[in-house]
């Protein structure tokens, strides 16, 4: 993770919510230290240690974390995550936020966790581009830390060529050769395909990656005949939770799933306040 991309988007956030003053937490005049917990409030997968410590140390150097669990982790309801010793008005100031961030991160790595285990190794599991504006870089991390893998990060890396880019050509085989020529040999080349005739098309044309999108289990294992052990194969549309199962025996190398970051649940996780510690 860039960390200095998260110190950036950590204080943007604590900026909006904070605006001109914490006003709830201006009620305490004093300098008094506090100590407080974190909580599970549910069984998953922790994701989002650095947002705390990163997150805690922009509102207030003197802020100490102690993390007893790593990202990636199972944790369970009821357990103390991490403890947190500081000023009570700082660590009131930083809550919500904070606890927002990971909880999100925290049901992203849940997911894509389940999703992983129902794969049970036969094909790998990866995020989309189907992100919040402004958290890909924390939630295509949160995949990871579930056990998943990340697609491509944006439009800047790799070349996708969907059905709305191939209209623009007469042929895959044109679209793929442009590409080479404009964007040398360091850049992959992807093609969205729906149906046999595109998977053939790919495969003469050179594509790196070939998605079968939208297709049937029954469909994708027909067509991965026609694809060399060279070019990656990918399924996605349409694939649940509930038929991850039947799509990762049909010999695809990745299934890619938008919902690990567009409709997942926040995991339940709390700040408790301990109270005060003694000089």
């Amino acid at each position: 993770m860039n960390h200095l991309l998260l110190k950036k988007q950590l204080q943007e956030f604590l900026i909006e919510d904070i605006g001109t003053g914490d006003l709830s937490a201006a009620l305490f005049e004093d300098e008094t230290e506090i100590s407080a917990s974190i909580i599970a409030k549910e069984n998953g997968i922790f994701a989002g240690s650095q947002v705390l410590t990163f997150g805690y140390e922009l509102i207030d150097s003197n802020i100490k974390s102690k993390l007893y669990i790593k990202d990636g982790e199972y944790i369970e309801r009821g357990m103390i995550l991490a403890e947190i010793r500081g000023r009570r008005k700082s660590i009131l100031t930083g809550e919500r936020v904070l606890l927002n961030l990971m909880q999100r991160l925290s049901g992203i790595a849940t997911v894509t966790s389940q999703a992983v285990s129902l794969a049970n190794g036969r094909t790998r599991i990866c995020d989309t581009r189907k992100t919040t504006p402004g958290l890909r870089m924390l939630e295509k991390y949160a995949v990871r830390c579930g056990g998943g893998y990340n697609h491509r990060f944006g439009l800047y890396d790799t070349v996708m060529l969907k059905d709305n880019h191939l209209a623009g050509f007469t042929s895959i085989q044109e679209a793929i050769d442009t590409a080479r020529e404009k964007l040398g040999h360091t850049i992959k080349i992807e093609v969205e395909t729906e149906t046999e005739k595109q998977v053939l098309e790919a495969v003469s044309a050179g594509a790196d990656i070939i998605m079968f999108d939208n297709c049937t289990p029954e469909e994708i294992t027909q067509r991965l005949k026609h694809v060399p052990q060279g070019i990656v194969t990918e399924a996605s549309g349409g694939i649940t939770l509930e038929s991850i199962d039947v799509y990762s025996r049909t010999g695809v190398q990745y299934i890619s799933l938008g919902f690990l970051t567009h409709s997942n649940k926040a995991l339940d996780i709390s700040l408790n306040v301990k109270g005060a510690v003694k000089a």
